[in-house]
């Protein structure tokens, strides 16, 4: 029987390759392999730029620039911990296994599918109202600080955005289950 190939032992950039997808074709990869390779590797490389972050906002004496980036940083921190269940979710699948972290489809709700149902629905109109707000704060603290506060308000209605796009795709979920 011919040993399986070592998929780990190839340079994360060798997975940022060319090809129809952004990673090489290969018989001996498949493409659930090659996708979990170019998570780790995009995990990687974010993870190098999140210490770069770190480093410039910790030499800064500025505590504007130091805001700023901790607001990236956090969103990356995110970024990093989605990027890491979805390769656990992968690789779980890949190994038949149920690793930390793997995040699976909705099951064994019971009683609570109906309550989560209207919670969902709730925060959806909450998280709708809040950009209401927050596009009337926008228009009232224009010019001042230079628009630093319009661009703070813009990423929370970015965030709220983001929220209501989850929490629908979450109650689609919880009507299928």
């Amino acid at each position: 029987m011919e040993k399986a190939p070592d998929v780990m032992a190839r340079a994360p950039e060798y997975y940022m390759a060319c090809g129809p997808e952004g990673y090489p074709e290969s018989p001996e990869i498949s493409s659930v392999e090659l996708l979990v390779n170019g998570f780790e590797a995009h995990e990687m490389q974010e993870g190098r730029f999140v210490q770069r972050y770190k480093e410039i906002a910790e030499r800064s004496g500025n505590p504007l620039i130091q805001f700023l980036l901790r607001l990236i940083i956090s969103d990356e921190e995110k970024h990093h911990a989605i990027i890491h269940a979805m390769v656990s979710t992968l690789r779980g699948d890949l190994f038949w296994t149920r690793p930390e972290g793997a995040i699976r489809g909705l099951h064994d709700l019971g009683q609570e599918k109906e309550g989560l149902l209207g919670l969902t629905g709730q925060f959806i109109r909450v998280e709708k109202e809040g950009i209401k707000e927050y596009k009337k704060l926008i228009r009232a603290s224009k010019g001042y600080y230079r628009n630093l506060f319009v661009l703070l308000l813009q990423s929370m209605i970015y965030d709220s955005e983001k929220h209501i796009s989850i929490l629908e795709f979450l109650r689609e979920r919880l009507r299928e289950a």
